[in-house]
């Protein structure tokens, strides 16, 4: 087995899942509490890689971190290397691709709060801010687990958008969808049987983890 691709692979997905806790809580209460009309767009935005196959997604995001585009050139000028074809521009994309396996369960975990609740923290003088922190997160914890959890094993097994973003570098773009990719090219199935055993282990945990954590919400 590919050591180095398994380390990066979890790097990448807890990088990933880190930056969608950040990003993603916030937005998932948003769609939740907004009363904007155009909400339906950013819902149908969030959702767009559910539906949209992952090598076109790859290949706009490779034209976005190209050396050409605004963001390509930004960031060669600050860093020196392209961010297409790097770990900086994988972790980008696999943000954006795991976006709504991480948003989606979020929201559904704070829609089901009690309103009540959280009008009873307004009329106490509590912010929004405060309420969000300490009645609505702590009663949606599963649902945010889930969400955590799934986009973790989502960004883990990521292939199309992997290889048209990163490529295959070794130590530095190659994950273990790729290197199971690679292993079957080269004729070794051996370690391609072995890193796919390890990922199949990981996917059903994570399966009956993110089932329990839902039953456990809907039934708490």
């Amino acid at each position: 087995m590919d050591l180095a691709a398994l380390r990066l692979s979890f790097a990448l997905s807890a990088l990933t899942t880190l930056a969608l806790l950040v990003v993603g809580l916030p937005l998932a209460h948003w769609l939740t509490t907004t009363r904007f009309r155009g909400k339906i767009l950013v819902e149908a935005v969030v959702a767009l890689p559910l539906v949209l196959p992952p090598t076109v997604l790859g290949f706009y995001l490779l034209l976005a971190f190209g050396p050409r585009s605004f963001l390509g050139r930004g960031f060669s000028a600050v860093t020196g290397h392209t961010l297409a074809f790097s770990f900086e521009g994988l972790l980008l994309a696999s943000i954006l691709y795991s976006l709504p396996f991480a948003v989606q369960p979020f929201a559904a975990a704070l829609a089901r709060v009690d309103r009540q609740l959280l009008e009873a923290s307004y009329t106490l003088g509590e912010s929004r801010l405060r309420t969000f922190r300490r009645v609505s997160l702590p009663l949606a914890l599963p649902g945010v687990v889930a969400g955590a959890v799934l986009a973790f094993a989502h960004t883990l097994g990521e292939f199309g958008v992997v290889l048209m973003v990163g490529g295959n570098l070794p130590g530095v773009t190659r994950t273990l969808s790729i290197s199971i990719f690679e292993a079957v090219e080269q004729l070794d199935y051996a370690t391609a049987a072995r890193t796919s055993l390890l990922l199949l282990a990981i996917s059903f945990s994570v399966l009956v983890v993110t089932y329990a954590l839902q039953r456990r919400s809907l039934l708490g």
